[in-house]
């Protein structure tokens, strides 16, 4: 009988029968493989590889289909080879949306940004449209309590609309901090920058503080999203839009992690302030936001 080679069965099985069989192939557990995944910073639950092999769920986001080509190389595929077996209308429908893998690049690059030394009490975010249908800039207040001695600063992240040139965004401190490193990214558009306290904190201390950031290149917006890095007491997100450019529908969508696909959780009527907003809490992880159409 002739022995079948690793990987052909890619050019003709479904997508999640030939994921199920080269894991089997390589002989990971699902465990193991997201641990591997993970090492190539690269975030995805147990449970949606479970869905992606059983054919409950297939990869549609930008950060799933990334994974993808990961799974690739973990296990020992050819490149394009699980790809290739998602509907070309599946590997294209969720292109906007922001991949993180540049975020975590830049990341990497700033000393003891992956340190956990605070958790988040409170994070309220401010969206201002303008009347060309642009985010003109982006209000930020944190509450943030130290989980360890010695915290001084907090990292944000930022990753703007398609054309965003993050060297032109501005960040600026506007209480309790200062801006320290600004790091953006070559060629994604994504930055990352530096808040210092000027004060240490001690275990247990609270710590409150704003900015705002203003990208004169963010194009026209149709949605504003925040994926948290750690779990949050309460989020507030508000959305203003201009008088002369107000949506005609609005709605949140949250994500159980950035693998996930985008669930809509609600339609959102605009005040007569020409507002919509949101509230939640207990956020453990995953994505909210709020997307408007025009």
């Amino acid at each position: 009988m002739e022995q079948r080679r690793p990987g052909a069965h890619l050019y003709t099985e479904p997508f999640h029968v030939a994921l199920r069989v080269a894991i089997r192939e390589r002989g990971l557990t699902l465990d193991r493989l997201r641990s591997h995944l993970a090492r190539r910073g690269i975030s995805v639950g147990v449970s949606s590889l479970s869905n992606w092999q059983t054919g409950q769920s297939r990869p549609d986001t930008a950060a799933s289909l990334r994974a993808v080509r990961a799974l690739e190389e973990v296990l020992g595929l050819p490149p394009e080879s699980l790809i290739g077996l998602l509907p070309a209308a599946n590997r294209a429908s969720r292109a906007g949306v922001a991949d993180i893998a540049p975020i975590t690049d830049l990341l990497d690059a700033v000393p003891g940004a992956r340190e956990r030394g605070v958790e988040l009490v409170s994070v309220q975010h401010k969206v201002v449209v303008d009347a060309q249908r642009r985010t003109s800039s982006v209000w930020t207040r944190t509450a943030v309590r130290a989980v360890r001695h010695g915290v001084d600063r907090y990292v944000a992240r930022y990753y703007g609309n398609p054309g965003c040139v993050p060297q032109l965004v501005r960040p600026r401190s506007l209480g309790n901090c200062l801006l320290g490193r600004f790091v953006p990214h070559p060629s994604a558009p994504a930055l990352v920058y530096e808040l210092l306290f000027g004060h240490v904190l001690d275990v247990g201390e609270t710590w409150v503080f704003e900015c705002d950031l203003v990208d004169p290149t963010a194009g026209v917006s149709s949605e504003f999203a925040h994926g948290f890095r750690y779990p949050a007491e309460q989020y507030v997100l508000e959305v203003r839009f201009h008088p002369s450019a107000r949506p005609v529908a609005c709605h949140s969508f949250a994500q159980r992690d950035l693998s996930d696909e985008r669930h809509p959780t609600g339609r959102l009527a605009l005040s007569p302030h020409d507002t919509v907003h949101l509230v939640a809490s207990a956020v453990s992880s995953g994505v909210l936001g709020i997307q408007w159409e025009w």
